[in-house]
């Protein structure tokens, strides 16, 4: 079969372990006889990490150019279509998927998950664009009927990284039991007296029960600070900061649980096994916990003013209690099957 070439779209080179471990899904899911062009924010970094072709995601020239060359254009997975954090955000997007159709290029939205969209102009560009595409995938329900309701053909099926393999080259066995990882990010819902709770929470675990707290940043802007002030205020406590993102998904199998706000860090240890509390401050992290019956709470209700470091504890004790036992393996089987349909569809298409 010929070679083809598809531009991959997406959060990349922004040094989040979610989004890399999108594209690495991505480009583990694409056709040998295709040839990937990664559009990037550090396009040498990307290079050099994944021996693809890049391209400066900022450079609408050389974005053009590579455009003439393509075939197919793909929206590589993730939030990329929302405007809850940047109005802006929606019409990079959208305005780039537009552009490679008017090229006359294959367009492709995969593994998506779609909204908020509180602008009637970003609704219109994201139906716009995806009557228009060959093949829409979504990761949720609410991604999925939003598209239903529009008349777009539409496969769902969970999250890409269910189905990520893990590197596990790094050994944690030296860190005394039990180890619980934690993951937080800077955000809005995550106010101080918010943070204060969760931080007294851990260090009264921690005088508890001697365990080792594990900071885990999934990405150096907005939770490497937080790491290192919670690294400083909780005896004992390690970060680790890890690039790869299939090295980082191998770290979650030495925890006894998991306490995070990321959606990825969540995916990431429910399907390595290990049970996590998810602290929601986003719709797609409220998702993910309700379709797999997770422990957690959405960070709104969580306040000082009602809730003392106790609650959170006593939550966290009766998952340590479930920690390895039968009762505790949830069957997250079905979604790690379910997740590679993203990958079956996308090289059906991409093989025609």
């Amino acid at each position: 079969m010929s070679k083809k070439r598809a531009i991959l779209c997406g959060y990349y080179g922004m040094g989040n372990a979610g989004d890399e471990a999108l594209l690495v899904c991505l480009l583990q899911a694409l056709p040998a006889h295709i040839e990937p062009v990664v559009l990037s924010k550090t396009p040498a970094e990307t290079r050099d990490r994944y021996q693809v072709k890049t391209c400066d995601r900022w450079d609408l020239w050389a974005v053009m150019r590579e455009m003439r060359r393509s075939d197919f254009f793909i929206w590589g997975g993730g939030s990329l279509m929302q405007d809850s954090s940047s109005r802006v955000s929606p019409l990079y997007y959208g305005g780039l998927m537009k552009l490679a159709q008017m090229f006359g290029l294959q367009t492709i939205a995969w593994a998506q998950g779609l909204g908020p969209l509180n602008h009637r102009s970003n609704r219109w560009l994201t139906r716009h664009v995806l009557k228009r595409c060959r093949l829409v995938t979504v990761r949720d329900t609410v991604s999925y009927e939003l598209v239903q309701n529009w008349g777009i053909p539409v496969t769902i099926a969970p999250d890409p990284v269910w189905a990520m393999k893990a590197e596990k080259s790094v050994d944690l066995s030296h860190l005394p039991f039990p180890r619980v990882a934690v993951n937080l990010r800077e955000h809005s819902s995550l106010t101080p007296d918010r943070l204060e709770l969760i931080t007294e929470a851990l260090i009264q675990w921690q005088k508890s029960f001697g365990s080792t707290i594990v900071l885990l940043p999934f990405q150096e802007s907005l939770d490497g600070k937080l790491a290192r002030e919670l690294q400083a205020k909780i005896p004992g406590s390690v970060i680790q900061a890890v690039e790869s993102p299939q090295i980082l998904k191998g770290i979650f199998p030495w925890m006894q649980f998991t306490i995070a706000m990321r959606l990825h860090a969540v995916i990431m240890s429910e399907s390595e096994g290990i049970d996590c509390f998810a602290l929601c401050y986003d719709p797609k992290v409220t998702r993910v916990m309700q379709a797999a019956h997770l422990d957690g709470l959405e960070l709104t209700n969580l306040s000082s003013v009602d809730m003392e470091p106790g609650h959170l504890i006593g939550d966290w004790r009766r998952m340590l209690c479930r920690s390895g036992t039968q009762s505790d393996v949830r069957n997250v089987t079905p979604l790690i099957r379910d997740a590679k349909q993203h990958q079956d569809l996308l090289q059906q298409v991409l093989g025609d």
